[in-house]
């Protein structure tokens, strides 16, 4: 595959390099850099359309502004791209998302100039102030900025970070990435205007002229549109905006394309703000780039890409992923039972609610980024006997954890919780990683937790939460797709707290929660080939536990190890806990459990993650032949 030309990239080395180009020329190193995020996305596959977005800004902030001793935070970090192009990493870009490679996301161990890693979104306000307040202390560090997108600030986190920011007063500023909104003023109007703010020989305008005579130095009808602009962000006319109404000096909007406005706009404020300030930037997701500019998704998260066409190579899976047929059977369900109401917090199509909006839209809410009102919205239609399955990631749940224990459970809510993005995700890395649901839910009171060992017993689980309505429920299922098994017509409520054998042997037994069964069938084929005998269980539930199902396999087999794709604390834990309270181990009990280490994961395909976790069907194995190494006989009194 050919690779673009770009001779003025080529000269950029690191951010410094930039302040040798002229306007012109750092306009042109925009487009070489636009065209090198499609040509390495393309081949790695990643989040290309807000990359796209922010090629400007970027080239244009490194520009102005000196990083990395000026600490330049990206809000979720995806659209971070272009930025890592910029900061002496474009020899590594193809190795993005992979194995060993480049993080998809903005990571402090990888780059002096990631200041703030970042996954999870609403959280760059918060963390610039933190740098701004500690250069005011004295540190060694110079400006914070945080780039925050229309969809971040969103979430309550980023105005608690603006109120806190307005208050203190401290120079620090905050771009807003606003893709949702484009004022589309005539070509060279707002330019013209802005270029003269730093003509050569002329004196810088103080913030509040730049702010007030933007608009005023307008036509009428721009300047129409850019008030319009103003109040649709802001909601706010004749008091002055809602960030100036916070403490902050408001600027804007402005084409984030446009190289005459943003550079002009950065070096003024850059020279002359002694407070908080924030710039409006309107941006357009995969700029430059048709196939990314007209996808519906704007090609948020792409797989690997042809580049002319833009057609991406996703393999076809041999079954329904797990997002698919949560979304596919929760609208079955709620065709029989008109109670049943869909939250997410800005993932519709991430979490297969797409379906569900697609059937009721009445009944399906997107909150936007904002987890623990999602959690409370649910709670309180739960308390009027609605059914809300409120569909988070594992990862992005755990913002809302406060509101999971005072709204939900201490006031025993049937909130259903569908948990997709249970375990090891893949190329998102840790920040992603679904770890920590089953340990943070089942310490809690009145909760019951569940998992799908394959896409049936997720169509199952979906009916039990259905049919509960005793207190909060949730489930979880991984990413990807299933194991290939046949689907149920229509699922079946399964019986609380109870679990299944799905193989029966003498020696040793595996108890698996989650969907890491298929692996330990793996690993049973393994023990059998050298003549052991395996019984594998499915727990089905880490709360309650299957205390019988749990006394038979310590009854009937010399060892027995636990497996699930969470960290430590969590099934095993309980499974433990519990069999310490009855006196197994005062009897000679042999039990391993495998969980992930206590460590997070880079990047890697979840096969490779699982290798790094000692979690494969050879490691399952191995642990079960260890186990009964030590053993000497079989248990001798049984539980009682």
């Amino acid at each position: 595959m050919s690779r673009p030309v770009t001779p003025l990239l080529d000269r950029v080395a690191g951010p410094a390099d930039l302040k040798a180009f002229s306007d012109t020329e750092l306009a042109a190193v925009a487009e070489e850099l636009r065209a090198e995020v499609v040509s390495a996305v393309s081949e790695t596959g990643g989040h290309l359309g807000s990359s796209l977005g922010v090629v400007e800004l970027s080239v244009a902030i490194h520009a102005v502004f000196n990083t990395p001793h000026d600490k330049l935070v990206w809000d979720v970090g995806h659209q971070c791209y272009p930025h890592k192009i910029l900061t002496g990493r474009r020899d590594r870009i193809r190795t993005l998302r992979q194995k060993d490679g480049l993080s998809g996301f903005t990571k402090r161990a990888e780059s002096e100039f990631d200041p703030f890693g970042a996954a999870h979104s609403s959280t760059s306000i918060s963390a610039a102030l933190g740098f701004a307040t500690a250069r005011d202390l004295g540190m060694s560090t110079g400006d914070a900025i945080a780039v925050i997108g229309d969809g971040s600030i969103s979430a309550g986190m980023a105005y608690e970070a603006l109120n806190n920011a307005g208050h203190e007063g401290r120079r620090l500023f905050v771009i807003l990435n606003d893709n949702e909104m484009s004022i589309a003023p005539p070509v060279g109007a707002m330019s013209k205007y802005l270029s003269g703010l730093y003509a050569e020989g002329s004196p810088f305008p103080m913030l509040k002229d730049l702010a007030e005579g933007f608009e005023a130095g307008l036509p009428a009808p721009l300047r129409d549109s850019a008030r319009r602009a103003r109040e649709l962000v802001t909601g706010q006319s004749e008091k002055g905006t809602l960030f100036e109404q916070l403490g902050f000096s408001y600027i804007g909007p402005i084409d984030g394309h446009d190289m005459s406005q943003l550079l002009p706009v950065l070096r003024s404020v850059q020279t002359r703000a002694t407070g908080p300030v924030l710039i409006h930037c309107c941006t357009v997701k995969g700029k430059g780039y048709q196939p990314a500019e007209s996808s519906p998704d704007c090609y948020h998260g792409v797989a690997k890409f042809d580049v002319s066409t833009g057609t991406q190579k996703k393999s076809a899976p041999n079954a329904p992923s797990y997002t698919s047929v949560f979304g596919s059977t929760l609208v079955k369900e709620a065709e029989r039972d008109p109670r049943i109401v869909a939250v997410t917090a800005a993932m519709p199509s991430g979490t297969g609610l797409d379906k569900m909006a697609e059937r009721f839209p009445a009944r399906t809410f997107d909150v936007g980024i904002a987890e623990q009102h999602a959690v409370t919205f649910s709670a309180g239609l739960a308390a009027t006997g609605m059914k809300p399955f409120c569909a988070i990631y594992s990862s992005f749940l755990q913002r809302g954890y406060d509101q999971i224990v005072h709204d939900v459970a201490l006031q025993n809510l049937p909130v259903r919780f569908p948990i997709d993005r249970a375990g090891l995700v893949g190329a998102d890395g840790p920040t992603h990683a679904g770890a920590f649901d089953i340990g943070y839910l089942t310490h809690l009171p009145n909760f019951t937790v569940m998992a799908a060992s394959d896409e049936a017993e997720l169509v199952h689980m979906i009916a039990t939460a259905v049919d509960h309505d005793a207190g909060p429920i949730a489930f979880r299922y991984p990413r990807g797709a299933g194991v290939g098994v046949d689907l149920p017509a229509q699922g079946m409520p399964l019986e609380i707290g109870k679990g299944r054998i799905v193989r029966e042997g003498n020696d040793v037994a595996i108890l698996s929660f989650g969907a890491h069964l298929s692996e330990c069938h793996l690993a049973a084929e393994r023990l059998e080939a050298q003549g052991v005998s395996v019984t594998i269980a499915d727990a089905r539930f880490a709360k309650p536990l299957d205390h019988e199902l749990i006394r038979q396999l310590v009854r009937h087999h010399g060892a027995l190890v636990t497996v699930e794709q969470g960290a430590r604390g969590g099934f095993g834990g309980h499974v433990l806990e519990w069999l310490a309270s009855e006196g197994a181990f005062d009897r000679g009990l042999k039990i391993r459990t495998l969980t992930l280490p206590d460590r997070f994961i880079d990047q890697a395909s979840p096969e490779e993650m699982y290798a790094d976790a000692q979690l494969s069907s050879h490691d399952i194995a191995a642990t079960c032949l260890e186990t009964m190494g030590v053993v000497t006989g079989r248990f001798g009194k049984q539980l009682a």
